[in-house]
């Protein structure tokens, strides 16, 4: 089954396996920008224009009767910016989510250029100088794969394809791991790509020079990542039987803490109590109990002894424990979640 919410022009289906996040373009007024993105720019000259333009769209769905119309006309992405710089590449950049295991596609339409018409994607970005793209060119007939690593675009790759402008046209991307592929209009454009330099990152949409192009249709399907905090609380959760509670808190801005993993997900996001407080500030060890269970919350350590956390511990008690015995049980649980994090960057993840 299939829960669905609507926010910010993005449409989520969230299912057992996986998840999809839709592009909706229709939600916002012609000319307007869209929110939930932002824009950047690698290499040179003026910054992407990123509007909503109205146009006619094939439907992505096969029409219901035969009497249903096969276009729509409705809202896309454009970027309109004509700056003919050569090596000017507008994005849009979806923002907040990071995806690792996905496929990202989308409808691309290139409408006009002089020195060039081209429409992509970019995908696993970590920021304006470390990304990889895919993307097609009218005027080339090909479609082409580069990395782009500490500012250095990498020669790009990839076949000569039939692809004209002004028709619309299924640009995808497929990583799974190491392993990235590429298909336009549904078909595997080259072998499947192997590289290692990347593993997660952001998605977005790509332009190069004067290319004034369309986008709409996108869709992300996506194996939700799940943050090495919490990977790291299931992963010990699974090995103690005797765990009837696990979390970490961070320290926040305004001072305060929160729960960033717990064995129980919905506490996530929970603000702590002043035991947690204690534990990142002062060091201290806090001892409660439970029926038929004791609390134990110690402070966290990275690899040099510096606090980066909290751990709150949650266990089943036995007949004649003591406080001692619990603090032990509680550090033996502390320290495996160590072993798994050794800073303060690989907890947040």
């Amino acid at each position: 089954m299939r829960i669905l919410s609507a926010a910010l022009g993005l449409t989520l289906a969230l299912s057992v396996s996986g998840a999809e996040m839709r592009f909706n373009f229709g939600q916002f007024s012609e000319g307007a920008s869209p929110t939930n993105f932002h824009s950047v720019l690698f290499g040179k000259g003026q910054p992407g224009k990123w509007i909503i333009q109205m146009d006619a769209v094939p439907s992505a769905f096969a029409p219901l009767t035969d009497k249903a119309p096969s276009v729509t006309k409705r809202g896309v992405m454009a970027q309109l910016s004509q700056d003919p710089t050569d090596e000017r590449y507008p994005i849009l950049l979806l923002n907040q989510e990071i995806f690792r295991n996905f496929k990202f596609i989308t409808q691309i339409k290139m409408v006009s250029g002089m020195t060039e018409q081209m429409a992509g994607l970019v995908f696993r970005f970590q920021n304006a100088s470390n990304f990889y793209v895919v993307r097609a060119s009218a005027l080339g007939k090909n479609v082409r794969f580069y990395k782009v690593v500490n500012g250095i675009r990498a020669d790009p790759i990839g076949p000569n394809v039939e692809i004209n402008a002004g028709e619309w046209h299924a640009l995808s991307v497929k990583c799974e791991g190491n392993q990235i592929s590429i298909s336009l209009d549904d078909k595997l454009v080259m072998p499947p790509l192997v590289d290692n330099t990347f593993i997660e990152g952001k998605i977005g949409f790509w332009t190069k020079s004067d290319s004034a192009s369309y986008f709409a249709d996108a869709l992300v399907d996506y194996t939700p990542r799940i943050p090495n905090a919490q990977a790291m609380v299931n992963s010990v959760a699974a090995k103690q039987s005797r765990l009837l509670g696990l979390r970490v808190y961070t320290l926040e801005a305004d001072g305060s803490t929160r729960v960033i993993a717990s064995k129980d997900e919905t506490e996530i996001g929970q603000p702590g109590t002043a035991a947690e407080l204690q534990a990142i500030q002062d060091r201290t060890v806090s001892f409660g109990r439970d029926k038929n269970a004791v609390l134990v919350t110690l402070p966290m350590h990275d690899r040099n002894g510096e606090i980066i956390a909290a751990v709150r511990v949650k266990m089943k008690s036995f007949l004649g424990e003591t406080q001692n015995n619990a603090v032990t049980r509680a550090t033996t649980i502390l320290q495996y979640l160590q072993q798994y994090c050794t800073s303060a960057e690989d907890l947040r993840k």
